[in-house]
């Protein structure tokens, strides 16, 4: 926690848990032991030790996105995002510079000053305990030899109503010298001793602290005190029998004092005479659990603590049309993965909705979205390179095109199919030679979300479908050259986030524009492999076939063994290898000549670094070529 957001995020998220353990605690309260009843404060204190929304992941209610509806109405700023990075406060990075800086810092003060309170108090204790008086063993070793427990430095102190244990590493049990402490108390405090209960008073006071101004969590801290107590009052009665039992209450009511009841690092049997009362209630009903409880209990506690620390994902936003839940909703529902950035990329193009963008862009562009919301409404993002979302043929959805990994983040073409054909420009109908929008972008990880942005201005082109790679779309090129011909491979890969509905009584699907922000990709490869003739034009009557067979080549391994194309064949394997051999007729000379092509759906979406490629003139091996990445050629062109 670095700001009063983080500190809102924390202790609200911990409040949720807290007001349904008390609810669970008191549905449960005579069905429980109070072990178990102690135990289920594990659960709050697992939630108090993890930062709020960790992966994106929020307890029983969207909390993020309600402090982020908070922060962005009362400071006007969207461009930020609450993150806990840790369940404790943290130094402000910058000096106060606001009235939330300021609180921040009077937060901290007061952690500060309890923590210091708590401090004092325990020095107070430890240099009074140093002027008691030792205690003679006899009866804290009977009591201790009697029940199996561990002993301590024991001595007395005036003006004490009741014993207790105080320290951990060097723990001292402190009596009262004005009168004489009965046995059943010596046996209490050598429990707590035992069991090392003053840890858990100590974790009591570090939550207090951290959490001074929060009095749901002051109450839950109480409660749990007072389990603390109950709990100990359990085991002394598991080893008392008869009248011991009765008469171990009646020594609870004559303990009401409260003078080192909140000490941390102590025991102490007083908690006040309400809680008092509340042990004694329990004695009267004081029963043996069965063993089967036990079971039951840890049933109970795992149907808790499954799911609250899991959490939940957003996975989709509000569409209420107020700017403030709407861009909180989508700045909180993160894009897990860089596909689901990608996908939510484009639906938000395809549909103009400016809260999907808000769910995939970075933090420097959320203001300028808020901004536009007031201008063109909740529903039309207008962005002046991708025009408007009435463009584009929402049936045909979107195509991620050369998908690379580069520099932490990944980089791909956003290939858009339009309605028509712009303006100025014809189209025939054929499917094949559609208009479409292509678009270079990145996404990358920013403070645990996936994020998009633009690396140019968005483009429109005409396709060029043919066997292999649609040459009007982005594709890199592989080339290497050898006696009078250049061989090309061209790959171009289409990657997807499969969002398509139900199909209807028709059979007829579409894709569902709703964000897919945990998606992962679909992907097919496209490759063609062409030959230039490059040489003399007198030397092209040595030639009548030529073929190539490439395969990828993977650095640092051997050459892969290439296949021998036949005449007339062409061909591909699912290993990414093609080949192919032709005749040279008149017309193939001065254009490229076709050798082979195909696709492969589920095939790796990357960029091989090299090809290993066979050269075949007049069906003889003429060379063997390692096709490089074209120079100057990159997967947008």
């Amino acid at each position: 926690m670095r700001d009063i957001w983080g500190f809102l995020l924390q202790t609200l998220t911990a409040s949720g848990v807290a007001l349904l353990l008390i609810a669970v605690k008191a549905m449960l309260r005579d069905k429980l032991s109070p072990r178990w009843q102690f135990a289920a404060w594990g659960v709050l204190w697992a939630v108090l030790l993890m930062p709020a929304g960790l992966m994106g992941r929020y307890c029983l209610i969207n909390w993020p996105m309600l402090v982020e509806v908070v922060r962005s109405a009362l400071t006007g700023k969207f461009g930020a995002l609450t993150y806990v990075t840790a369940p404790v406060p943290l130094p402000p990075v910058y000096a106060p510079a606001s009235l939330w800086d300021w609180l921040y810092i009077a937060y901290l003060t007061g952690a500060a000053a309890l923590a210091a309170k708590y401090i004092l108090s325990y020095v107070r204790l430890r240099l009074a305990l140093k002027k008691g008086r030792p205690m003679p063993a006899g009866q804290i070793e009977a009591v201790a030899d009697a029940y199996d427990l561990p002993v301590c430095r024991a001595v007395e102190l005036r003006g004490l109503q009741t014993a207790f244990v105080c320290g951990i590493f060097r723990p001292v049990l402190a009596l009262p010298a004005d009168r004489e402490t009965d046995s059943k108390v010596i046996l209490h405090e050598l429990l707590h001793l035992k069991y090392r209960d003053a840890v858990w008073g100590l974790v009591i006071a570090f939550f207090r602290c951290l959490h001074w101004c929060n009095p749901l969590l002051w109450l839950c801290a109480d409660m749990a005190s007072n389990d603390l107590e109950a709990l100990c009052d359990q085991r002394v009665l598991e080893r008392l029998e008869g009248e011991d039992r009765r008469d171990y209450g009646r020594i609870l009511l004559s303990m009401a004092d409260e003078k080192y009841a909140r000490v941390p690092g102590t025991s102490s049997m007083a908690n006040g005479s309400r809680n008092v009362r509340r042990r004694i209630e329990a004695i009267v009903r004081f029963k043996l659990y069965p063993a089967g409880m036990r079971l039951v209990s840890v049933c109970i506690l795992l149907v808790l603590v499954c799911p609250i620390l899991a959490g939940a994902r957003a996975r989709t936003v509000t569409d209420t049309g107020d700017k403030y839940i709407d861009l909180a909703s989508a700045r909180t529902t993160r894009c897990v993965t860089f596909a689901g950035a990608f996908d939510t990329y484009a639906k938000a193009v395809i549909t103009g909705r400016n809260d999907y963008r808000a769910m995939c862009a970075p933090l420097s562009e959320q203001d300028a979205l808020a901004g536009s919301w007031s201008e063109y409404g909740g529903r039309s993002w207008f962005d002046a390179d991708l025009s408007h979302k009435d463009v584009y043929d929402r049936s045909l959805g979107y195509g991620i095109y050369n998908l690379a990994e580069n520099n932490g983040g990944w980089e791909g073409v956003l290939v858009l199919t339009l309605q028509s054909a712009p303006e100025g420009e014809t189209w025939s109908g054929n499917s094949s030679e559609r208009w479409v929008t292509v678009q270079p972008l990145r996404a990358y990880r920013e403070n645990g979300r996936w994020v998009v942005t633009a690396l140019g201005d968005a483009k429109t082109c005409q396709r060029d479908e043919r066997d292999g790679v649609d040459l009007g779309l982005p594709y890199i090129e592989y080339k290497d050259a050898a006696a009078d011909f250049t061989v090309r491979l061209l790959r171009q890969t289409l990657s997807y986030v499969d969002s398509r509905t139900e199909p209807d009584v028709f059979g007829y699907s579409q894709p569902d524009m709703t964000p897919v922000p945990d998606g992962k990709f679909l992907s097919e490869t496209q490759e063609t492999v062409l030959a230039d003739y490059t040489g003399p034009e007198e030397n092209r009557a040595l030639y009548d076939r030529v073929g190539v067979s490439a395969a990828v080549l993977k650095s640092g391994e051997v050459r892969p063994v290439l296949r021998t194309p036949k005449s007339g064949e062409t061909g591909g394997s699912t290993d990414g290898s093609q080949w192919g051999d032709t005749s040279l007729r008149d017309d193939w000379w001065d254009g490229p000549i076709f050798l082979s092509g195909g696709g492969e759906w589920g095939g790796d979406p990357t960029f091989p670094e090299l090809y290993a490629a066979d050269l075949y003139l007049n069906g003889e091996k003429s060379a063997e070529l390692t096709l490089r990445p074209a120079e100057g050629g990159d997967i947008y062109v």
